[in-house]
């Protein structure tokens, strides 16, 4: 249930439900989801579905790591990326074989160590990993030429908005759950341009450090 096959068919499954962005899709025809969540769970991991991975955590349905990802894509390939929530690593993991550079944080010190070690296996030496609350962003490497949030916040935290770059974009699930709206925010000389998405279901994200 890991073969090149199995990975084929979540591709041909994600190009029949509205990913376009072929670079997008080649990457996570490549990656191993299966190593980003518990053995238990192997054979599902080519599934489009979100899975557990403790903490009262998943890891995000390919379908929706997808979209987000290609939205970010949308103007070219962002030079720095930030991300909000490791958690498994898997959305990283995408990220950083499209991005040059990938920051990433993570408020669950277990999640962020285990997604640390799945990079070092995959060899992917592009993402600094920060264990903080995400809820601030990481100001000292902004500003980001796109913010991928995987987590919905009831608002839009300022404070992440304000460490986009110009033109930059910021995906965010945004709303309370089921009722939660995937939102891009593109930042431009002017001002904001705010563009709704599709309905979505993410695990909230909350401030602190566990």
């Amino acid at each position: 249930m890991t073969s090149q096959r199995t990975r084929d068919r979540l591709v041909k499954r994600l190009r029949d439900e509205g990913v376009c962005d072929e670079r997008v899709l080649q990457v996570i025809g490549n990656t191993p989801r299966h190593i980003f969540v518990d053995e238990a769970l192997a054979s599902r991991a080519y599934e489009d579905t979100a899975l557990p991975i403790g903490h009262g955590q998943t890891i995000s349905q390919p379908y929706i790591v997808a979209r987000m990802t290609e939205a970010v894509m949308m103007d070219g390939v962002p030079e720095r990326v930030l991300e909000i929530g490791t958690g498994s690593g898997y959305q990283t993991a995408i990220l950083a074989q499209l991005s040059p550079r990938i920051f990433s944080v993570e408020r669950i010190q277990a999640l962020s160590d285990l997604a640390k070690r799945r990079f070092e296996l995959l060899g992917l030496r592009n993402i600094r990993l920060k264990y903080s609350d995400g809820t601030m962003g990481w100001s000292e490497q902004a500003p980001f030429d796109a913010i991928v949030v995987t987590a919905a916040p009831l608002e839009v935290p300022q404070g992440l908005v304000e460490q986009l770059g110009v033109g930059g974009r910021l995906v965010i699930p945004v709303g309370p759950s089921g009722d939660q709206i995937l939102t891009m925010i593109k930042r431009t000389r002017e001002g904001f341009e705010t563009t709704e998405l599709e309905r979505v279901s993410f695990v909230p994200l909350l401030g602190g450090r566990s």
